[in-house]
């Protein structure tokens, strides 16, 4: 067995489990756990990754704060980084955030500013617009996963050929959703490289944009939703939204009832993202008429949802039992 030197030579390499106790119709479906990564979820492979590209190109020096807005996982990833590298750090997220990121975040060393959820791209409290300030007005190093074009590579690099080479090979649908865009991005050409009739699914929650534009090229007004980490209410830089051929708009009901049923029937304890992506997943598989190896992502770990998702009166007050 292998000794590591450090937390971030952890990160990727998860493993891979098919689902046996849902209906999956005629198809395969099977599940990438990345919440077996170091901080917990598959942020943790774009924060190695962002952070030493910025140091090979001279942007991020000893000594420099980085500071990053999210919707958490990308921070937990980075404090970790941040902590094996010794830089001090600042995490700006949304208000509507579980409670377990902000106390996670901070037990790690991170400074946590909260902003508000109800606002979007363009508006000042808009966390997005409020890092960039603050990256600007005190001289530290933004990292901007919606515009980083290292988000990407660490997918294309690692993720996608992960996913081809458990599956030796034999895949006809990947599952993700949209919240900076790199996974998309980054798997969805790296396996487009590999096999190009491949269905590339995107799973939305219901609100977000992307779903009536990938199915009906129809721009809309972004609603709310409660999943964390995916959706959007603009497209990301890196974002390369015309590889998904197919999208789902998952409710939230649907999406958190599934991640509860994902403990229930196969033990993996998921978050509420990955609720979506599941959801998605099982509703693209039970629409073949044809047997079909399709892959999804557990995002992150369901740790971070105890007092939401795995909460009773939480769900109750939310209408979501």
């Amino acid at each position: 067995m292998k000794v590591f030197n450090n937390v971030m030579e952890m990160v990727g390499n998860t493993p891979m489990v098919r689902v046996t106790n849902m209906d999956t119709g005629p198809c395969e479906l099977y599940l990438k756990l990345e919440l077996q990564n170091p901080g917990g979820s598959i942020k943790d492979r774009i924060a190695v990754e962002m952070v030493e590209q910025a140091e090979k190109q001279g942007k991020l020096k000893p000594g420099d704060t980085i500071i990053e807005a999210t919707a958490g996982n990308t921070g937990l990833g980075l404090a970790l980084v941040a902590a094996s590298k010794g830089y001090p750090l600042k995490i700006v997220m949304p208000d509507k955030m579980s409670q377990e990121k902000v106390n996670n975040l901070r037990a790690m060393g991170a400074e946590v500013v909260q902003t508000r959820s109800d606002v979007q791209k363009g508006h000042p409290e808009y966390y997005q617009d409020m890092a960039a300030r603050m990256a600007e007005e005190n001289g530290y190093y933004y990292v901007n996963q919606f515009e980083n074009p290292a988000n990407v590579d660490a997918h294309y690099k690692t993720t996608g050929p992960e996913i081809w080479e458990q599956m030796e090979g034999k895949l006809d649908a990947f599952v993700c959703g949209v919240g900076s865009g790199g996974t998309l991005t980054g798997v969805g050409r790296y396996l487009r490289e590999q096999k190009s009739d491949i269905d590339l699914v995107l799973a939305d929650p219901a609100g977000s944009i992307l779903e009536p534009l990938v199915n009906r090229n129809e721009e809309v007004e972004a609603g709310s939703w409660l999943a964390e980490g995916i959706g959007e209410d603009f497209i990301p830089t890196i974002c390369d939204i015309k590889l998904a051929n197919t999208a789902f708009a998952i409710s939230d009901k649907e999406g958190m009832q599934t991640a509860r049923k994902v403990l229930e029937k196969e033990g993996v304890m998921v978050g509420s993202s990955s609720g979506t992506l599941i959801a998605a997943a099982l509703r693209y598989c039970q629409q073949q008429t044809e047997p079909k190896r399709v892959v999804t992502l557990a995002c992150d770990t369901g740790n971070r949802y105890l007092s939401k998702l795995f909460n009773d009166d939480w769900m109750r007050e939310q209408n979501l039992l």
